[in-house]
């Protein structure tokens, strides 16, 4: 049997993330996604000769934007080099990139381990370089190349080997690309090619201080599949040392179909990539006013709002973390929670839940961003306060919100239009529970007897005679009174 537990895992991620300039890093050519084939491109993305590279600066300046994002410290000269190497989708036979001095390094991110635990997970380094064209193997014709997405802008994100395992390389991949897309460098879509991750993965015996023999893992088109892949990887290289073998340096590719790492090729060294300042261009220079500006322009990033939200509408670490994934919906909370401003604890806490869960259920079930649903957060913050203010009951509120998505009227509209205000008349309701009591003995009698499931049957009769009106904390208190004292 393989003795698993007396190894660890050591894990670092290189996280490579497309930018939302409009123009490509070395050249005028237009960045937008899905254009037909071929399209955007030019002599200089393409690499003819002669055709001269110009440095767009909107590359440099995102990245310095990651970087304070991320704790970094920001080199204020550092220089573009070209890693030679040769591949179909590389026309010039070199790629554009940083070496011996990123423009970013030294930094570090925290990730929740859990509602108590922070963990620090240091970067190496973040560097600009340009992104390569996109092979397409069809089996029917050929390989295909779409040079469309050569040169456009990336930057390449590097970890210390600070992981320990699958769960923080999800957390801390999730944390990445929640910066960036807070940042608004980055959309974030892995689907697209906007965020693509490799996993460098060895194990070591517990205690041990040297590193073990790595792998590199590529194709990680998802977050589940780099949780995945690490996963597998790692039992792959304790069961191989388990059994006597060694692991080789490699770089192996994720097979999702399979759910297993396949070899591709034995992994390169730095060297090997022959790595020499780009002739063609200047080194980049970064001021310091213009960090200072970038600094003092960086909006509040994903964790120093989860923090925020806690405090202020006294949230969850759970509800918190729903709300900031998404920037739109922390958005979309904050605009509805500001109209609730005046309110207590109670109201947010209404609004939370109806968010987490009714309207996400929407969200999933239409496949729309929640402010495509077509409740605005005005008639949002009104449901909750009639709600949370007991006017009308849970029962109506459901029934006011579909009538909501489906005419896009104000909650009070559709109230007035349906005489939906909640019954709160305590005599009615009294004489109510106090009649059907008496009209039910039977049920009363098994009631006491210790059936108590038929307390709902009472509620619902009362319900049933006001129409789903009646308000259900004082059914509640007169039943109390009538069935157990």
């Amino acid at each position: 049997m393989i003795n698993s537990y007396k190894y660890e895992a050591v894990i670092g991620l290189e996280v490579h993330s497309q930018l939302l300039t409009e123009t490509k890093a070395f050249c005028g050519c237009s960045t937008k996604f899905g254009d037909f084939p071929n399209s955007n491109t030019c002599p200089v993305c393409l690499g003819m000769p002669g055709a001269l590279p110009v440095l767009n600066e909107k590359l440099v300046d995102f990245a310095i934007k990651m970087g304070l994002a991320t704790n970094c410290s920001i080199r204020k000269t550092s220089t573009l080099s070209r890693k030679n190497y040769f591949y179909e989708d590389l026309t010039k036979g070199y790629q554009i990139s940083q070496y011996e001095d990123p423009i970013c390094y030294d930094g570090y991110i925290e990730i929740e381990k859990s509602d108590t635990e922070i963990k620090k997970i240091g970067l190496t380094r973040i560097h600009i370089e340009e992104d390569t064209g996109k092979s397409i193997h069809d089996l029917d014709i050929d390989t295909l190349l779409d040079f469309n997405r050569s040169g456009v802008p990336l930057i390449e994100i590097v970890s210390e080997p600070d992981i320990r395992d699958a769960d923080e390389a999800y957390k801390y991949l999730e944390q990445i690309r929640q910066i960036l897309i807070y940042l608004g460098i980055s959309s974030g879509n892995m689907e697209e090619g906007a965020l693509r991750c490799d996993a460098n993965v060895s194990v070591r015996l517990i205690g041990a201080e040297k590193f073990g023999t790595k792998t590199e893992v590529k194709n990680l088109n998802s977050f589940r599949n780099v949780q995945k892949a690490i996963e597998y990887e790692i039992s792959r290289q304790i069961e191989v040392i388990e059994n006597g073998g060694k692991i080789t340096q490699e770089t192996r590719l994720w097979d999702a179909s399979k759910h297993i790492t396949r070899v591709m090729r034995t992994k390169e060294m730095a060297h090997d990539y022959r790595y020499f300042p780009e002739p063609d261009l200047l080194q980049v220079y970064v001021a310091d006013e213009w960090k200072n500006e970038i600094q003092n322009s960086l909006p509040e990033l994903p964790m120093q709002k989860k923090k925020r939200f806690m405090q202020e509408y006294h949230l969850s670490n759970y509800d918190a973390t729903i709300l900031i994934n998404d920037i739109i919906l922390s958005r979309y909370f904050e605009q509805t929670a500001a109209i609730l401003n005046e309110k207590n604890e109670k109201y947010f806490k209404v609004l939370t839940n109806w968010i987490n869960t009714e309207m996400l259920r929407l969200v999933a079930e239409q496949n729309k961003k929640i402010n495509e649903l077509g409740i605005t957060s005005d008639n949002l913050a009104e449901l909750v306060d009639l709600f949370a203010s007991e006017i009308i009951s849970s029962r109506i509120a459901k029934d006011v919100f579909a009538e909501m998505i489906a005419t896009g009227k104000s909650p009070s509209q559709i109230i007035e239009e349906k005489n939906l205000v909640q019954v709160s008349d305590e005599t009615l309701i009294d004489n109510l529970v106090k009649d059907i009591v008496a009209n039910n003995p039977e049920s009363v009698e098994k009631y006491k007897s210790g059936r108590n499931n038929l307390y709902g049957f009472f509620v619902g009769q009362v319900m049933k005679q006001t129409q789903g009106k009646a308000n259900p904390k004082i059914i509640n208190k007169y039943l109390d009174i009538y069935l157990n004292q």
